[in-house]
């Protein structure tokens, strides 16, 4: 028999500082308070599944339940799968059972039913469903049935809401379409993706199980591909799903994955009863829904966003070709970071993923240029000097726990490796990368597409032009920008650079290189300056070209006709410089930016005619979640407030009739730019310049632009 469970910590809030481990003991299986995952179900919940709503967030507020019918559960069900009131699919279909594979769908489905215990009628009909409900699906998809598919079983919790072979249909395509990965089956890249990410938080049991030759899809393709439910009694499932479908994330599974191997046994046991692994879901009971959610969530909080914006292809419907790179997970050496992610990660906030980058490219390249927040860690060393190279990665981890104790804009608790972009120069990165993971470092993680991919991002952002202060992400430590001459450290940059994250970087530069200090006492001290972000340098760089596409008039151009005669007060085109020496939206009052607001309360008010949501973009980069909400007269920025959740600043508020100019970049339309400012005898006068990165920012702009014609034919008329 499997060994059993107890949780040792129970979670309560979602704000978890510590990994929770469930460890054996007799007699217990998962021995947790008694979970109710659902509040009362009242008239209100009954009310609104009879009015056949689909908004999902009211749906979700109320749709928190335990005890109920199952004729309202088959409507919760349907309302999360986007299914209710859709029409019978199976209509066009003659119902023939013909494919060369039918006897096999006939005896998995027949199997399915048998363990159900169903009366003999109640069996044939059932079957009949099962069996149609499979067919019809290999045939409208062109998809052959396979004996490791877990469809079946994917079906048993929703045979258990009693539903007509339609909605049994309509249900089991939303839940195959929304969860159920793409290429769910031996050695799939869904399995790479799960071994990656017990990698990254669990290396040493990952290590182990690799040593042992047991692959995640050996024990894991129908925990992936029934969502569960092969192995779950049914009332577990339907208390699983309730919550999974409320959660409506469909990566979700890859943590429960997770936390159901992380937690099932020592690996003792999981080889000596590895015939017994497949089966540990089947000892969740439905009291331990909760706390197997609490854990996921926190493994969630604990991973980087790119492996869900990287594989967001893994689910859904599309048909777009992948490339070999993007698809092949079997060869990456640990979990890939995006470029802005790894940007993004250390501004201001401290909650979340945070990177602790390492650049590995060999010095001559460190020095040339390099993230601003980087630690040099020279990987040549390794084969060249491996005693220089111990020293290099005791240093690396002092100084990582130190910039972590001191708050350090350059600190975070994952480790990311970076290098040049190019395979042939990345070689001995690679192998210092399976060095930290022989050690079993959690959270180690590559910058895909290395220090090439971060000059092309930065390209691509930075809105016209190395002279824009996005550029300053790079700093470089040789030529006549920075000197590290001194014999005892001490840096001999210019001024501005004494101080702060590059005084860091350099020092830390050169101290890895010097024989005559002593490394571990330097690294600490250098952390102490790292509170502040200071003013970084500009270098050239041999930066990737940046390609213009050539561009054609179009009917719908804006071709400079005055507006009935009057002189143009703003104009919508694409953005051709950055003007990084225009104001940047600092028209408002110390009082107005301490002004915090409700955002609900604010987008309710009678005269807010559009919501935008959005983020503001400074020039450094930094993104802050927005609100534009735009009223008859004015335009106002709410930025929300991390630690005040529904609440927010007024940043800015704009009259309509100051907006002289909208832009948008070519290679980023929904990069939008304001510049507001007023006419005078000398020309238009630029008072204020917002940028915001908006979705579908066509229709946003639309409807402003819409607003202020409003505003000048007011004007106008008066």
């Amino acid at each position: 028999m499997i060994a059993d469970f107890v949780l040792t910590k129970r979670l309560k809030t979602p704000d978890i500082h510590f990994p929770v481990k469930l460890h054996r003991e007799k007699q217990q299986i998962f021995s947790f308070e008694k979970f109710e995952p659902f509040t009362g179900w009242d008239q209100d919940l009954a009310e609104a599944l009879d009015s056949g709503g689909s908004d999902m967030e009211m749906e979700r507020g109320i749709i928190q339940v335990q005890e109920h019918s199952v004729q309202h559960k088959a409507k919760m069900w349907k309302i999360a799968l986007n299914v209710s009131g859709k029409g019978d699919s199976l209509s066009p279909w003659d119902g023939v059972l013909d494919l060369p594979e039918q006897t096999l769908i006939h005896n998995r489905s027949q199997q399915l039913i048998d363990q159900l215990g169903a009366s003999e009628e109640e069996q044939s009909d059932m079957v009949s469903d099962i069996e149609s409900v499979i067919t019809f699906y290999c045939k409208s998809r062109n998809i052959t049935f396979t004996p490791e598919l877990s469809w079946p079983h994917l079906l048993k919790p929703l045979l258990g809401l009693q539903l007509p072979r339609s909605d049994l249909y309509n249900c089991f395509y939303a839940v195959m379409n929304k969860y159920i990965p793409r290429d769910c089956v031996p050695n799939g890249r869904p399995f790479h993706l799960y071994r990656l990410l017990l990698q990254y938080h669990e290396p040493e049991l990952c290590s182990f199980l690799d040593t042992k030759k047991i692959t995640p899809d050996s024990y894991a393709i129908n925990w992936l591909g029934s969502l569960f439910s092969s192995h779950c009694l049914p009332d577990v499932t339907q208390a699983l799903w309730d919550s999974y479908l409320q959660q409506a994330d469909p990566f979700l599974i890859f943590f429960l994955m997770l936390v159901m191997l992380v937690n099932g046994d020592s690996k003792e046991d999981i080889i000596s009863k590895f015939e017994m692994l497949e089966a540990f879901p089947s000892l969740l009971g439905a009291e331990d829904i909760e706390d197997l959610f609490s854990l996921a969530q926190y493994y969630q909080s604990k991973t980087p966003l790119s492996l869900r914006k990287m594989n967001q292809n893994l689910f859904g419907s599309s048909l777009v070709a992948l490339k070999e790179e993007d698809t092949d997970l079997s060869q990456a050496l640990c979990l890939p970071v995006s470029v802005p992610e790894i940007l993004q990660a250390n501004q201001l906030q401290q909650d979340g993923v945070r990177f602790f980058v390492v650049d590995c490219r060999p010095a001559e390249q460190y020095n040339a240029g390099h993230l601003s927040t980087a630690f040099h860690l020279d990987s040549d060393l390794m084969l060249q000097n491996p005693s220089e190279f111990a020293l290099s990665v005791k240093s690396l981890l002092e100084t990582q726990k130190q910039s972590l104790e001191s708050g350090s804009i350059a600190s975070g608790e994952h480790l990311c490796f970076m290098g040049s972009g190019r395979e042939e120069e990345d070689m001995y990165m690679n192998m210092v990368l399976a060095h930290f993971l022989q050690k079993n470092k959690e959270y180690v993680s590559i910058a895909k597409g290395g220090f090439m991919a971060l000059q092309q991002h930065l390209v691509d952002m930075n809105v016209e032009g190395l002279d824009s202060s996005y550029v300053h992400w790079i700093v470089s430590t040789s030529g006549s920008h920075s000197s590290l001459s001194s014999a005892d450290g001490e840096s001999l940059s210019s001024p501005g650079d004494s101080k702060g994250v590059k005084s860091l970087v350099n020092k830390m530069t050169f101290a890895l290189k010097s024989k005559s200090v002593n490394v571990k006492e330097k690294m600490i001290s250098f952390i102490e300056n790292t509170s502040t972000p200071v003013d970084r340098i500009s270098f050239n760089l041999p930066w990737p070209e940046k390609v213009i596409p050539d561009r054609h008039v179009s009917s719908s151009d804006r071709v400079g006709k005055p507006y009935r005669g009057v002189k143009p007060v703003f104009s919508i085109g694409d953005e051709e410089e950055y003007d990084t020496d225009e104001i940047d939206s600092s028209s408002m009052s110390d009082d107005d930016r301490k002004e915090i607001v409700n955002i609900q309360t604010w987008i309710n008010k009678p005269d807010v005619k559009h919501h935008i949501p959005c983020n503001e973009v400074k020039e450094t980069g930094h993104m802050f979640p927005s609100h534009l909400l735009i009223t008859a007269t004015h335009m106002y920025c709410l930025r929300e407030i991390a630690s005040r959740k529904g609440f927010a600043y007024i940043q800015s508020r704009q009259a309509l009739n100051s907006v002289v100019k909208i832009t948008s970049k070519k290679k980023h339309p929904e990069l939008i730019t304001f510049k507001f400012g007023s006419n005078n005898s000398a020309g238009v006068e630029i008072s204020a310049v917002e940028r915001y990165l908006i979705p579908n920012a066509g229709d946003a702009t639309k409807v402003i632009k819409q607003q202020i014609m409003k505003v000048l034919d007011a004007l106008e008329s008066s």
